[in-house]
């Protein structure tokens, strides 16, 4: 492996920082954040930052934070399990047709997205009837759900069931790609929405009332933690596990629907050849490095075991990754979820107008709006430079380009 590929960032009484970010850029807020976790006594050998990484609330986004005996609830964040799932199909390019729009229209009507702010049932991004299908894999959640609750009632007060098979807002999407043999797939992007946002909400409140009924010094309110066997550490993970499964499930009721609506609309019969994975890169998991059991928190980024598949996807205009872990110990077995932006969302807005959006997104059918604006393109890193960075965490297995993107 090329030790070269990160650089080392150290401080006094800090642990060390490896960062993958040769040649992408790497702004000051983002390493001061990290370098605020890396004071931390709680951490395990180092911290691993990937290429997309950027400031984030509470916690950098694309970080790996090794944890011995205690986790930071805001590190993991409110979307808790967000993550990727890509199929391909048994489709070639030639079988679209010349005007995707229908396509769009089919997937925009098959998948619940976006948000009615204040509107309950008649919120366009969840569920007014709940569909039988969603009612069926609920059962499977529900019981582990209501035990949560039962300890923590203010957790029920939240979209869960009826964001079961939705996609939300922000940078989620569904798209159509193509690969480089004109393979046809489906890819997605989604998480725990309004359930796993209650969760996260509820537990970040809670460490940082531990951490001051404890009076325990931290560089960073938002980096209060939950020591094992303290009071509320059990329920958090055992919530968080439960909301990374829900956030699973979630994916796969959409690419159902969307694999539905896609047979729906297209005259010539077709089949999924492979799932690539069904992945979070929001999330916590026990895992051994470097001689001991931590608890390892991915936020924005991706495990990467040495074989194991995963997705890189671009922007709204540019390729997406489907990629095999290469197993790099020193990055935790991580890798990057995304190209990771490169301005917040209010100053794309303010700097982009459609035109340039239309531009940024031309072959690709999708909304060019107004209310689009800051998932512009050119608001992210460029994702060639990204996969540059961080050829030692992983190879890419195929290519794909988006022709159609439903955005929340």
């Amino acid at each position: 492996m090329c030790k070269e590929q990160y650089e080392v960032i150290k401080n006094d009484n800090n642990y060390p920082i490896k960062a993958w970010t040769k040649g992408v850029p790497f702004e000051p807020a983002a390493q001061q954040q990290l370098e605020n976790i890396a004071a931390m006594d709680i951490v395990h050998s180092h911290i691993a930052v990937m290429p997309d990484v950027h400031l984030g609330k509470g916690a950098t986004i694309g970080s790996v934070i090794p944890s011995i005996d205690a986790v930071i609830p805001a590190a993991v964040g409110v979307d808790i399990g967000c993550g990727m799932v890509a199929t391909r199909t048994t489709l070639k390019a030639s079988d679209l047709p010349d005007n995707l729009k229908s396509i769009r229209s089919a997937f925009e009507a098959a998948v619940p997205h976006g948000r009615t702010a204040n509107r309950g049932k008649r919120d366009k991004g969840a569920w007014g009837n709940i569909p039988k299908l969603v009612a069926k894999e609920w059962q499977t959640l529900e019981t582990r759900f209501d035990r949560i609750c039962d300890k923590h009632p203010a957790i029920a007060k939240s979209n869960h069931v009826n964001h079961l098979g939705t996609m939300g807002t922000g940078n989620h999407f569904l798209e159509l790609c193509i690969d480089e043999h004109q393979s046809v797939w489906i890819m997605l992007h989604s998480g725990s929405r309004g359930v796993g946002n209650r969760i996260g909400t509820y537990f970040i409140e809670l460490a940082k009332k531990e951490m001051q009924r404890h009076q325990q010094h931290l560089p960073d309110l938002d980096l209060a933690y939950l020591k094992e066997g303290s009071a509320y550490f059990d329920d958090y993970v055992e919530a968080v596990e439960w909301a990374q499964d829900f956030a699973a499930k979630n994916r796969e009721i959409m690419m159902f629907n969307a694999l539905k609506a896609l047979r729906e609309e297209l005259p010539i019969p077709f089949e999924t050849i492979d799932v690539a994975v069904n992945c979070h890169h929001n999330y916590i998991s026990r895992e051994e490095h470097f001689g001991k059991q931590c608890y390892v928190t991915r936020k924005g980024a991706l495990r990467a075991e040495r074989g194991e598949m995963g997705i890189i996807p671009g922007n709204m205009g540019a390729r997406s990754y489907i990629v095999r872990g290469l197993g790099n110990p020193d990055s935790f077995n991580s890798c990057s979820h995304g190209a990771g932006r490169v301005m917040s969302r209010t100053k794309a807005k303010k700097t982009y107008n459609i035109a340039d959006q239309v531009a940024a997104t031309k072959g690709v059918e999708c909304r060019k709006d107004q209310a689009v604006i800051d998932e512009i393109p050119h608001a992210y890193k460029d994702i060639d430079k990204v996969m540059a960075a961080q050829q030692d965490l992983v190879e890419v297995v195929h290519t794909l380009k988006q022709v159609v993107c439903v955005k929340g």
